[in-house]
Order: C-alpha cells, then structure tokens, then sequence
C-alpha cells in the first residue's frame, strides 16, 4: 500500500471491510413456504445460512471508507438497504461477516422515540436521551436551556410526554441530537417529517452542524436534498453498492436508472 493510500486510511472516520448483514426468518418453518419464499427471492435478497436457514441478505460485501469532510447520501429504493447500512455504521446491527470501524462520537438521528420516556416531561426527557448519547450530566445540565429554546416547546416541556403529538416529539428528539458536536452525524431523511416551518429552522441548524461535524450520512428519498446536502453518494441496490462517488454523478446515474425502469 503506498503512502497515499495510508494517508487516507488514517483520514476515515468510517470504515467497511466487507460487511455483511443477513437476517434469518424464522417464520418460514413449513417446507412450502421456505420453497415460495426462495422462488419470490430468486434476485438473489433470499437465501440460506450455513445451518440451513432462510436469512434475508440485507447488506452484501460492503467496503467503505469515509473521511473527514464527507457527506454522504444513502441512495436507493426500498428495501436496497439504506436503513439498514445506517444502524450498522451506529453499532446497533452486528454484521455476519466483515467489519465496522468508526472514530469520535456518533449521533445517531434514526428514531425518534429512541430513549423516549412518555411518562416523564420534556425536560426530563431531553436529560435521558442526551445520556444515552454520551453527555455527562454537567454537559447535559450546560446545554439544557439552549436545547430548551430550540425545542420551541415552552410550557410543554413541564408536561408529560405521552401529551405530545408527533411534531412536538420530533423537535424534542431533533434538538437533543443536534446539541452536542459529533464526529458522525448518521441521519434517515424520514424523522424530518414536520410542518414546514421547523423543517426550514432544522435545515440550518443541521447545515451549520454539517459544517463543524467531521461526517454525515444521510438516508433520503429526495434527490434534491441529497444534492443540497451532501458532496457524495452511495447506491445501493438489493443491499450491494451499486455506484459510489461524486454526489451529481450518482444521482445522475441513478435517475436514468429509475426513467429507464
């Protein structure tokens, strides 16, 4: 390997090894059903493990590397594996084969009810999620009236959380994540669904955390946000990369794709 290449190895914030991710269905115990379910997976998503059972090839063989800077959009249809790809790089999948490196602190924004008590108030809440998180309670308790007055929720904030609808809950979720700097912003474009209103005050604040964050990855839908956002892309389809590069050579590729289907 030249000194180039152990340059950029030192510079990735994320890195893949050939990861794979299967998941087994345990329900197709009948023999009739394990034979539809390998004929409707004949495009290869469906198989068998090593001890015969059906598993679900989320993921197959990535190998990634991420550096500092990057800002990555996770492109495909459903079921290509963006979700997926995601909870991996944050820990919470265990790849069957492969491995995941990661350096700094990750800020996960993939649910919103992650670490959601809906019997304890808002504030109580911001407290635990912030936890889960990594920050100390004096972080947490240094933090808390700027996280307070983005929330935008004022006297809702001393009240439980079981009362909020589901924009309430997404501004409280939105500005826990956002109130630390990460080294790895991982992020599914689906809990920024809201009035539009907030979501022009979140898209700031996320593009002044992108500026000091080290990397974002991004699963979205809208190909426009992605160019918006990021400077790279990552396709993927049945849970293989497809293209990975420049973010307006993927989504150009990708849209011919999807007009040529």
């Amino acid at each position: 390997m030249n000194s180039r290449a152990l340059a950029q190895q030192d510079e990735a914030i994320i890195r893949l090894d050939g990861v794979s991710v299967l998941f087994p269905v345990y329900q197709a115990g009948s023999r009739s059903l394990k034979k539809r379910i390998l004929f409707h997976g004949s495009r290869g998503n469906i198989g068998r493990d090593a001890r015969d059972q059906i598993v679900v090839a989320a993921l197959r063989d990535i190998s990634l590397s991420v550096a500092v800077g990057d800002r990555v959009a996770l492109i495909g249809s459903n079921g290509a594996g963006k979700t997926t790809l995601l909870r991996t790089m944050a820990g919470i999948y265990e790849p069957v084969e492969g491995a995941v490196r990661t350096r700094g602190r990750i800020s996960p924004m993939l649910d919103i009810n992650l670490g959601i008590d809906v019997d304890l108030n808002g504030y109580d809440n911001i407290r635990l999620r912030a936890a889960l998180l990594g920050l100390s309670t004096l972080e947490i308790e240094r933090r808390l009236p700027e996280i307070a007055e983005f929330t935008e929720l004022g006297d809702y904030l001393d009240m439980p959380v079981r009362t909020y609808s589901a924009g309430m809950m997404l501004r409280l979720s939105f500005a826990v994540a956002t109130c630390f700097q990460p080294e790895i912003l991982l992020m599914d474009e689906s809990i920024l669904a809201g009035d539009a209103r907030f979501l022009g005050k979140a898209e700031a604040r996320i593009q002044s955390f992108i500026r000091r964050a080290s990397v974002l990855v991004l699963a979205s839908h809208s190909l426009d946000l992605t160019k918006r956002w990021c400077n790279k892309g990552l396709w993927l389809d049945q849970g293989r990369v497809r293209m990975w590069g420049p973010i307006d050579d993927v989504v150009e590729e990708y849209r011919k794709f999807v007009s040529e289907g």
